[in-house]
């Protein structure tokens, strides 16, 4: 097999990144290790930035989002007893966010691709990467029983954390910045009405709790729990009532509760690779960096990624520019820093660290600063809908 650019896994961002190109008559090929329906029965976070959904509509996926989504205004912090709203809107000169699940975009991205007529194969096995410093280098996987070698101008490696991308570079290569937070994220799925309209980030003494939605019949809430905690352990009636002691009594009384459709626990942890290019081989999303789930910005991170390596393949195959293609760690990692800041931040002020009492102090200074000025509130508000993609000139 032979194509222009080789995308290692078929989640969000890969299918993105091959939607884009091949709406510029880029060829790529797609690997993906599991099943579609594996892919599909991923989990995962569902605010979108005003970014993504512009990206979404540039590779022209737009219909079920346009007709299912909800654009969200704003969002409250409930801070020392007290609930503070976030204007995004206001704050921002306009921009909002759009709840709209990662399943329901990858099942619309699959959907397209299947449209469009272009390759992906599912159920790759063994995919290992070769000669990624070379002008050709090349993909081996095992199909069907047979091993299939997938030559490439371009890899780009959208297999997350786990995957076979970044374990492909040199350790010399490669430098990693990470920190693990002493806590996980206990989240639960239901079929009950949200008991807001917009999201409410909870700083509360028993910890940290988030109320969210997927719609307005699907919930999704998560409660702040110790690392060497057991999803087993926790039975639904266990978690509604936990979730309920951390929220004000007239909140607490207006949630539906009901059996969970999915419950798990999500470790926190900041993870950062410099730099994301080796040779021909692009890193991209979680393969490259991890967020704590707390700025909602995990995802979205990765779609920027998407952003910056397809304008630069762009300017590569269709302005006869492919030098510019070194200047897309560069490019990223600017972003990736500011959203890696931005999420440190969210989980500093407002989860339970068990702090000594000085740093208990600064922490609750922080809480209430940060709503207490219209510089601070903005601050929030042009983080959380996503700072501005990098022009490539």
């Amino acid at each position: 097999m032979k194509t222009q650019v080789a995308i290692i896994g078929a989640g969000p961002s890969g299918l993105l990144l091959g939607q884009l190109l091949h709406k510029y008559g880029i060829d790529n090929v797609i690997l993906e290790a599991r099943t579609p329906d594996y892919v599909l029965s991923r989990i995962r976070a569902g605010v979108l930035e005003h970014g993504f959904v512009d990206l979404m509509r540039e590779a022209g996926v737009t219909e079920n989002m346009d007709r299912e989504g909800h654009i969200h205004d704003g969002f409250s912090m409930m801070i020392n007893g007290r609930r503070e709203r976030i204007d995004l809107k206001g704050l921002t000169g306009g921009h909002t966010v759009m709840i709209y699940g990662q399943t329901e975009v990858t099942r619309d991205l699959m959907a397209a691709r299947a449209a469009c007529g272009a390759t992906t194969v599912y159920e790759a096995a063994q995919v290992a990467l070769h000669d990624i410093y070379s002008d050709h280098p090349r993909v081996t996987f095992v199909h069907g029983g047979e091993t299939v070698t997938l030559s490439c101008d371009y890899i780009a490696g959208c297999d997350g954390f786990h995957g076979p991308s970044r374990q492909s570079v040199p350790k010399d290569a490669i430098r990693e910045f990470e920190r693990v937070y002493p806590f996980g994220w206990l989240g639960l799925l239901s079929d009950t009405k949200p008991v807001e309209d917009e999201l409410i980030y909870v700083s509360h003494p028993r910890g940290f709790a988030l109320c969210s939605m997927r719609s307005p019949t699907r919930s999704r809430y998560y409660v702040q729990v110790d690392q060497t905690e057991r999803v087993q352990d926790w039975s639904d009636d266990r978690f509604w009532a936990e979730l309920c002691a951390r929220l004000p009594a007239e909140d607490a009384a207006r949630i539906e509760t009901g059996p969970s459709l999915e419950k798990s626990i999500a470790p926190l942890r900041s993870f950062v690779v410099e730099p994301m290019k080796f040779g021909n081989l692009f890193l991209v999303g979680d393969a490259a960096h991890i967020v704590p789930p707390t700025g909602a910005k995990g995802l979205n991170l990765a779609a920027s990624d998407v952003y910056t390596l397809y304008k630069l393949l762009c300017k590569a195959y269709l302005d006869n520019q492919p030098d510019l293609l070194e200047r897309y760690s560069e490019i990223c990692l600017r972003r990736v820093w500011k959203a890696e800041r931005f999420s440190w931040w969210m989980t500093s002020v407002l989860h339970n660290f068990n702090h000594d009492p000085f740093s208990q102090r600064i922490q609750e200074a922080e809480r209430a600063y940060c709503v207490s000025t219209i510089a601070a509130r903005t601050s929030i508000a042009e983080n959380y809908v996503g700072l501005p993609y990098e022009r490539i000139e």
